[in-house]
């Protein structure tokens, strides 16, 4: 069987899988409803130098492991499902419904957010029960916001800088 990816793809998967899940692991930002990180701006630009596919397979793994390595193994499945669909809700929105609006990849990011925390509230409720699962929302609110607007930040730098099309090209 041959490899559909190529060891350049893959390296770059594996490079934004691992900086998705220091953004996850290490990089914790205190809030009022625990703690928020840079893991979904990461999965956000793992979407954009990427593509959909790759770019959600690399967010998902990332932020998988950053689970397993950190002990909370229940969230190891719901986590890889949960940023894997959010990353490839805002890749249909980059290639299939606003493929040439300047801003579809924030969109695609709000609206993947929404979905994620809806998803984990589900996950929760199944976990553990309603109640817990509906006090977590404002901290999930909190969480997915702050990695919106962070990616957000870094997109604009980076391409102001014109380092996203030149890391694109690699």
């Amino acid at each position: 069987m041959k490899n559909s990816y190529s060891n350049r793809e893959l390296t770059k998967m594996a490079m934004m899988a691992a900086i998705t899940f220091i953004g996850v692991y290490a990089v914790k930002i205190p809030s009022p409803h625990g703690y928020s990180h840079m893991g979904d701006c990461m999965i956000f630009l793992s979407v954009l130098l990427l593509g959909t596919r790759k770019g959600a397979l690399a967010g998902g793994i990332g932020a998988a492991l950053s689970d397993l390595l950190g002990g909370y193994m229940q969230w190891v499945f719901p986590t890889f499902f949960i940023k894997y669909i959010m990353a490839c809700i805002m890749g249909l929105f980059i290639d299939k419904i606003m493929p040439n609006a300047k801003w579809n990849w924030f969109i695609g990011s709000v609206v993947g957010g929404i979905v994620q925390i809806f998803l984990y509230t589900m996950a929760k409720v199944a976990l553990f029960d309603w109640a817990y699962a509906i006090t977590s929302v404002p901290g999930l609110t909190s969480q997915t916001i702050t990695g919106i607007v962070l990616g957000a930040v870094l997109v604009t730098l980076f391409s102001k800088a014109g380092v996203m099309e030149r890391l694109k090209e690699m």
